[in-house]
């Protein structure tokens, strides 16, 4: 594997023939454009801050040309580190006044900079000296006062690019020259501001991966169409029509690596190698492995090695935090990485400081105010993750973090379902939100080992509430499927998968479910379960009810009303049976029926079980309708649906009292079902009013 950890190679001089392709126009930048030059008319110091690649020094030169273009008299000083990398030498450039533009773009580097040497002592401020003096080779008193002496009879723009390598040496020099040299303004590109009291600093974000309305085309996927058309033309001088092109798999690679733009570069140059479509394809796995050799800068040739630029200057206890963090998809918050990355000599307490300074630099963004209440939240960029996995498993250390991983999020799997079931359901489904990507990626990986897949069922038997009330029912059967051969077959747990796994099979395939049911069963009979025999019972009514076999489906969800005991967590309550046998019992019995959706309304606990009030009150709004109530049925629909907490994903049911309401308004009688319900798992057994569609 070649040798990521630090940049070589590359001369100090290069020729105008080894710098590579011209840099395009610069896109979806306007805003940020302007932004920019307003800042530098009214500050001293300008610093555009980002993660490595976002285009910092290409928005910076593209400054710089505005400026110029302008008739502007300042004398433009740039310096920058070394595109050979770490030290390899830093260019250095002095510009007077109007005049023909130097090449101030990505990768240009004038003919024989000066050599910095980033171990010896106020190197940057010795480039700097000689870009003023514009001497090569000779090198005067390097101080910054000296340096601040020779500035101050010129109106001077310097520019610093790339300053990361010298970012302690630059602050000082920064403070002083701006302290000597009151005419002087100072232009920084680095990953992270320099941290002076007067700075003002411009914070450049990847590109919008989305549209501003629904005709247009994304900034990202406008820059990524730009560059495949050059490289096109270049190559085979055909462009790229994108009137006749499906633009979704242009859209897939920049969602991929999060609108990045040099990732955008680099993917638009491999695409007019291969195809879109191939690479789209092969960023859903990875990203680190895209490059272009005639990208026009030496460190943009490749991503690995632009990120690795990063890691370098990272220090061990940094490093490990990254590599570990990699593990943890999405968002996750200091806690999470904490319990995940400590270990090894890495005590529990450093880990929020790495994760602060990973974030200044770019590797991490905050997602959550760190000064707010709520403890800090981050996200690591797409390919800071990719690189981070790579380092991980090097370091052998990926099954550990995958168990730390699984054992967080069983936890947090157990918290959800202890929510749910004490009444804090709002809580419950929040937290769910907020770690379904870390959720997702441990039950996706659990099968790869074994000694994590009963954790993972667990897990997934936790979340029984995500998959069946917020339509998650793929999702969670797909889970099942793959977890449960993987477990002891004489375990309560496989008792109460199968019979999960058969809920949410029930009306996509009845007889697939059924046949989980006849496995669930025995297991549940001998464990002496009555929660899971209960709610076999239930699943049992959802198949009578889809083969239309109306009285044994009354059988089955009185049997399960009078089978699940109160409180049992893990699964529906008894309430929702009871609320499935009012609506069975509507037609042929309405005082039967009204009795059982008050007995669903009185179960102990109802007062905190929102969804299970959710049903019984349709439930009772179904009977009134089929007993000629309709506005007493309108009235408690509309109450319903006024309770549910619009900040949440709607729960299962909601369509169904609009539905009834729909209905009502369009004068429909009520009744039973005369047609099969329609195929789609549903999280409760209520059946369809007559002309209205209603599902369960």
């Amino acid at each position: 594997m070649a040798d990521v950890w630090t940049l070589r190679g590359g001369d100090r001089t290069p020729s105008p023939e080894s710098r590579g392709q011209a840099p395009g126009p610069l896109v979806g930048r306007e805003r940020e454009s302007r932004a920019l030059r307003t800042l530098l008319e009214n500050h001293r110091l300008v610093t555009v801050a980002g993660e490595v690649g976002v285009g910092k020094s290409r928005l910076a030169a593209d400054a710089i040309a505005d400026i110029r273009a302008q008739g502007s008299k300042a004398r433009i000083l740039f310096v920058r580190w070394p595109e050979g990398g770490q030290g390899a030498g830093c260019g250095a450039e002095a510009v007077v006044g109007p005049g023909p533009e130097p090449d101030l773009g990505p990768g240009a580097e004038p003919d024989a900079a000066p050599c910095v040497d980033p171990d010896a002592p106020d190197s940057l401020t010795a480039a700097v000296m000689e870009a003023a003096a514009g001497m090569r080779g000779r090198r005067g008193a390097a101080g910054a006062v000296a340096l601040g002496d020779r500035l101050r009879a010129a109106d001077v723009l310097l520019f610093l690019d790339d300053v990361d390598p010298v970012h302690a040496e630059c602050v000082g020099m920064v403070q002083t020259l701006l302290e000597f040299v009151p005419s002087l303004r100072v232009l920084v590109t680095a990953r992270r501001p320099l941290g002076l009291g007067e700075e003002a600093v411009l914070r450049l974000a990847p590109l919008s991966t989305e549209s501003a309305d629904d005709h247009g085309t994304a900034p990202a996927v406008e820059l990524f169409l730009d560059r495949l058309t050059d490289r096109l033309l270049d190559r085979a001088g055909a462009g790229f029509d994108t009137d006749d092109a499906d633009l979704g798999p242009a859209a897939d690679i920049c969602r991929s690596v999060g609108g990045l733009p040099l990732a955008v570069e680099l993917a638009a140059a491999q695409a007019a190698r291969s195809s879109v479509e191939e690479v789209a394809a092969r960023l859903e796995e990875h990203q680190c492995w895209l490059s272009a050799p005639g990208m026009a800068a030496p460190r943009h040739r490749s991503l690995r090695d632009a990120v690795a630029a990063v890691y370098v200057l990272c220090d061990r206890d940094e490093r490990i935090v990254w590599a570990r963090a990699s593990i943890l998809a999405g968002d996750f918050d200091e806690s999470t990485a904490a319990f995940v990355c400590a270990g090894g000599g890495l005590a529990p307490s450093r880990v929020p400081a790495c994760l602060n300074r990973l974030a200044a630099v770019g590797v991490l963004t905050p997602v959550r105010d760190p000064g707010g209440i709520r403890e800090p939240r981050y996200r690591m960029a797409p390919v800071a993750h990719d690189f981070g996995g790579e380092r991980l498993r090097e370091a052998r250390e990926f099954d550990v973090a995958a168990e730390r991983r699984a054992i967080h999020f069983h936890r947090v799997a157990a918290l959800a379902e202890s929510l749910w079931s004490l009444g804090s359901q709002p809580q419950a489904v929040r937290l769910v939100m907020e770690e379904a990507e870390g959720l997702r990626a441990m039950l996706e990986y659990a099968p790869r080992q074994p000694e994590l897949a009963a954790a993972a069922l667990e897990s997934v038997l936790n979340l029984w509430f995500w998959w069946a009330v917020y339509d998650a029912v793929d999702e969670g059967r797909r889970h099942l499927l793959r977890l449960l051969p993987m477990c002891r077959s004489d375990t309560l747990l496989i008792a109460r998968g199968l019979c999960l796994a058969a809920w949410l099979t029930a009306y996509g395939d009845p007889l697939g479910a059924n046949e989980l049911l006849q496995h669930a069963w025995p297991a549940a009979v001998l464990a002496g379960d009555d929660a899971t025999i209960g709610r076999i019972a239930h699943v049992q009514g959802m198949l009578a009810l889809h083969e239309g076999d109306l009285d044994r489906a009354t059988e089955q969800f009185q049997e399960a009303a009078d089978t699940i005991p109160p409180y049992a967590p893990g699964g529906l309550p008894p309430a929702v049976s009871l609320a499935a046998l009012a609506v069975m019992q509507a037609v042929r019995s309405p005082r039967a029926a009204r009795g059982s959706a008050r007995r669903a309304l009185s179960q102990p606990g109802m007062r905190g079980d929102a969804w299970a009030c959710l049903v019984a009150r349709y439930a009772q709004a179904v009977v009134d309708h089929s007993d000629g109530r309709t506005g007493r049925a309108r009235q408690r629909a509309h109450r319903t649906l006024a309770a549910v907490d619009a900040r949440l994903p709607a729960p299962h049911g909601c369509a169904a009292l609009r539905n009834l309401i729909a209905a009502i308004d369009r004068g429909s009688r009520g009744g039973l079902p005369t047609a099969d319900v329609p195929q789609g798992c549903t999280a409760f057994a209520l059946p369809a009013q007559v002309g209205s569609g209603v599902p369960g």
